[in-house]
């Protein structure tokens, strides 16, 4: 539980923002830095008048975005996990019977899976979610009633969490 609250936070505010709020660069930023600096919030972003992205640019975005939700999903395992072990251990103290029944679930290759499939899987979800389905589909569509795009996005994105749980 303390897993899925973290990892449905970060995966809705990381991947897929709806205002970008960017910090100025530092002077003696590296390469690297700049470079990811330069890319748009996700890959299908249209980009504003005067800017153009290019297709390494927009590579650079799902890079960018899924090594942070390799880090958010490596993370939120490894608490969620290491908490229902420590969980398991504590019920098996207590009721001995319990110990045929479970077994302890491996920490840290189970935290490194669930961070590979949130930098692949939700990753990719979200930059089509926020790139292709809201900026190009329904923004156009609804640009007018801002009500209703904000409670069809919000239904799409809870709908896109919802798919993501199942897979």
């Amino acid at each position: 539980m303390v897993m899925a609250i973290v990892a449905d936070f970060m995966l809705v505010w990381l991947p897929a923002p709806t205002v970008s709020i960017r910090a100025p660069l530092q002077l003696n930023t590296g390469p690297i830095t700049k470079f990811f600096y330069s890319c748009p919030d996700n890959a299908f972003q249209i980009a504003l008048v005067g800017t153009s992205y290019s297709l390494l640019q927009r590579v650079g975005a799902i890079v960018r975005n899924g090594s942070k939700l390799f880090v958010v999903g490596t993370s939120a395992s490894l608490i969620g996990t290491g908490v229902t072990n420590a969980l398991i251990k504590a019920r098996q103290r207590i009721n001995k019977d319990v110990a045929v029944e479970t077994e302890d679930v491996p920490i840290v290759s189970t935290s490194v899976a669930y961070g590979v499939y949130m930098a692949i899987s939700s990753n990719l979800r979200y930059q089509l979610l926020a790139g292709v389905i809201e900026q190009r589909i329904l923004e156009p569509f609804l640009h007018n009633n801002k009500l209703a795009l904000s409670a069809l996005c919000f239904a799409v994105r809870t709908g896109n969490t919802i798919l993501g749980s199942l897979l």
